[in-house]
């Protein structure tokens, strides 16, 4: 018999003495309590153990990670004062001005009331002795090597001036070096004289999860040392505007103004993203952070540490998503790999003989499904490097080799007619939900609007502003404000300003004919 079961005598045993409790008892109670209530106490149980052994996890985490977040303080200039400064008042609501709890009072007027006599103050900005006061602002930052290199964002940093970077046991250094990456929102700061520093380790994030449980800590409205808990909610998110190259990863744990530079981490203690921005009508956190992955923000600070600035190399493709109509006109599943609707003339892509019509599903053995992925695919090679793309051209797969080239910088781009892909195009429309490009001969041809100049959508968000107006994918607006639409920078200006807020009239194209939809934001 299995010696994992009782032997016989032993359940005649148990019986006897199970019929020998209920006579005594005269009902089916044993010990106290029926089997359903035992089934419930255990389960309680477990979970309690669950949530101390999760607990212990939060806990010993921040121990871990808290000593290496710090506090960074800019004074970027002086900021003149023409009338004399008032001291610190309880019932002044105006007393938070400056201050990192300015932005919270601001957007919650109510907390105002509540602060009222003997509640909270907070001290004036120092003065300075010419009747000025000094603009300051707070952010977070993380130690990531112990002779002092600080991970940060760069919005932090921005301005210039006097950085002060004040660690977790209340040293205070001033920053030595500044070296920034605006297109990635990633700064790193160098502190000069100090060594032996607590530090964080970085991890992977590319291996991370959804639905990770990670830790978010910083100091948010100055408060130092805070440490909140959620999960990863997404991963890849852009198309948001937020900055140039966008894959964040988005997290549900708490993180409020303040927050940013601070680390992402996992319950290894591993940074695994620095956060950086909130989605937010209230100014506070409200379920939606967006952080940048760990992977590319220590690929920026190695290269920004080495050479001051970060080499970027390119294809010279314009691009688009995949989808459903796409899909159908190229042969591959939606979201199979990357469109390419224009090859641009002496480009690495040219030289390599890639084509419009081309879908790239793989480079450099990575697989892509957005322009987003393949762009930072594509710049993290190294400079003259050969890598090999994968794509499908006439239904059929092949592989072709190309030479990785430096970016050249902006001015340099736009003279030689542009090689950016859609998400730029995309994130300047994100607020509304829509991303468009450029119509091009190929792709007018496939939408069956063949000849017709404007401007393609090519994805919108459900519930969205865009979406709302009745937009959608494969729409072509030609006119807005009734004038003509030629590309997405004259759609950009007919949508700026207050225009919006009245509302916009687009002419559209559709294969069912041309219609009006309003735009209003």
């Amino acid at each position: 018999m299995n010696e994992r079961f009782p032997k016989p005598r032993v359940w005649m045993a148990g019986l006897g003495l199970l019929v020998a409790g209920v006579l005594a008892a005269g009902s089916w109670a044993v010990d106290g309590g029926d089997p359903a209530s035992q089934a419930t106490e255990q389960k309680a149980a477990a979970g309690t153990r669950y949530a101390d052994t999760l607990s212990t996890a939060f806990r010993e985490t921040a121990e871990q990670v808290l000593p290496a977040v710090v506090m960074i303080e800019t004074r970027p200039q002086l900021v003149r004062s023409e009338t004399p400064q008032r001291r610190s008042n309880p019932n002044n609501p105006r007393q938070f001005e400056g201050s990192p709890f300015g932005d919270l009072f601001e957007q919650n007027p109510e907390l105002r009331r509540f602060f009222g006599p003997g509640g909270f103050e907070m001290p004036d900005l120092p003065e300075s002795p010419r009747g000025g006061r000094r603009s300051a602002g707070m952010g977070s930052g993380v130690i990531i090597d112990p002779k002092g290199v600080v991970l940060t964002n760069n919005h932090v940093v921005d301005g210039g001036g006097e950085i002060t970077v004040r660690l977790h046991d209340g040293r205070e250094f001033k920053a030595a070096q500044v070296k920034t990456d605006p297109k990635t929102d990633v700064a790193v700061i160098v502190l000069d004289g100090v060594k032996g520093l607590p530090y964080a380790k970085l991890g992977n994030s590319d291996s991370a999860q959804v639905g990770d449980w990670v830790l978010a800590l910083g100091q948010p409205f100055g408060l130092e040392g805070t440490v909140t808990a959620g999960i990863i909610s997404a991963k890849g998110r852009g198309g948001m505007g937020i900055t140039d190259r966008e894959s964040f990863i988005q997290t549900d744990a708490a993180i409020n103004p303040g927050n940013s530079g601070g680390p992402l981490v996992n319950l290894d203690g591993e940074v695994i993203g620095l956060n950086t921005a909130i989605n937010s009508r209230s100014g506070g956190n409200e379920g939606v952070g967006f952080a940048v992955p760990v992977n590319l923000a220590r690929w920026v600070s190695d290269q920004l540490l080495k050479s001051g600035r970060v080499q970027r190399a390119y294809l010279g493709v314009l691009i688009q998503p995949v989808n459903q109509d796409l899909a159908n006109q190229f042969g591959v599943k939606v979201r199979e790999g990357v469109a390419v609707r224009e090859v641009m003339d002496g480009t690495p892509a040219a030289k390599a003989g890639l084509k419009p019509g081309d879908v790239i599903v793989e480079f450099g053995g990575t697989p892509v499904s957005e322009p987003g992925e393949l762009q930072a695919t594509v710049e993290r090679c190294p400079i003259g490097s050969k890598q090999e793309a994968v794509v499908i051209r006439d239904g059929k797969r092949q592989t072709i080799t190309v030479t990785c080239q430096q970016l050249p910088e902006d001015d340099q781009l736009a003279s030689a007619g542009g090689s950016r892909n859609d998400s730029a195009d995309a994130s300047r429309f994100g607020e509304l939900g829509m991303e468009v490009e450029n119509l091009t001969a190929e792709v007018a041809e496939q939408l069956g609007v063949k000849g017709q100049e404007g401007v393609v959508v090519t994805s919108v968000e459900p519930g969205s502003t865009a979406a709302q107006a009745g937009l959608e994918s494969g729409v072509v607006i030609i006119e807005a404000g009734r004038k003509p639409v030629k590309n997405v920078d004259e759609l950009e200006k007919a949508l700026s300003g207050k225009a919006l807020e009245a509302g916009v009239l687009l002419l559209v194209r559709t294969e069912s004919g041309t219609r009006f939809v309003v735009l209003k934001g």
